[in-house]
């Protein structure tokens, strides 16, 4: 299999936050090794990744600082700077897997709220979105949640029409939610997934993504 969905660990956290901030650039603040590495120990939060296995991750050696390329020597410094052993505490090595996207939610008694769904430029239009958003929603189910919510961009048409194929709906907005530039956020939310139409249509879907994307799934 060239592609797989599994937990986020903690020596995937320096490719999220660089998926999450090539995906976001505005946002502010942003997320930092600490805070993805408390989210990981957070009962209420499920976070996934998908990887690549045909491509590799190159290692960075944080005692080493001659590297080849500019990109390298930034992901010695963020590190240094951002999530390195700056205050004594040890971080995990680095995957070697290349992650191409990452997924947040919080599980609170009936509701799933997504807190994040981002993949590279790079691998965008190659289904990996909506391959996280499936997973997201079969994890939400397995927990017994009934629903799943967000918040997403008025601006984010591509997005929006995303989230509306898998059955969210518009329910709600938050004025100037967004720090960057006071945007408002849409809230959208599924219907109750126990219900039969939602999962007839969901299952659909699945298959659908499964048939157009086999390359992900083979």
């Amino acid at each position: 299999m060239n592609y797989s969905i599994r937990t986020m660990q903690d020596r995937d956290i320096l490719q999220a936050i660089d998926i999450d901030r090539e995906a976001f650039p505005t946002q502010w603040p942003h997320p930092t090794y600490a805070s993805f590495k408390q989210e990981l120990r957070n009962r209420l939060a499920r976070y996934i990744v998908a990887s690549n296995h045909n491509e590799i991750q190159p290692k960075v050696d944080r005692h080493n600082y001659s590297y080849k390329s500019f990109r390298q020597r930034l992901s010695q410094l963020r590190y240094t700077l951002d999530y390195g052993s700056f205050f004594g505490e040890e971080k995990a090595s680095p995957s070697e897997e290349y992650i191409v996207g990452i997924a947040g939610f919080w599980a609170m008694v009936d509701e799933a709220h997504i807190i994040t769904i981002a993949t590279r430029k790079a691998c965008r239009r190659r289904g990996i979105g909506e391959w996280l958003l499936i997973s997201v929603i079969n994890m939400a189910m397995q927990l017994n949640t009934k629903v799943v919510t967000l918040e997403v961009r008025v601006s984010n048409r591509e997005a929006q029409e995303l989230y509306q194929k898998y059955g969210f709906q518009k329910v709600g907005i938050r004025p100037r939610y967004y720090s960057d530039n006071g945007e408002d956020a849409l809230i959208m939310s599924t219907d109750t997934m126990t219900s039969a139409p939602f999962q007839t249509c969901f299952q659909q879907l699945n298959q659908i993504h499964r048939d157009k994307w086999r390359e992900l799934y083979c």
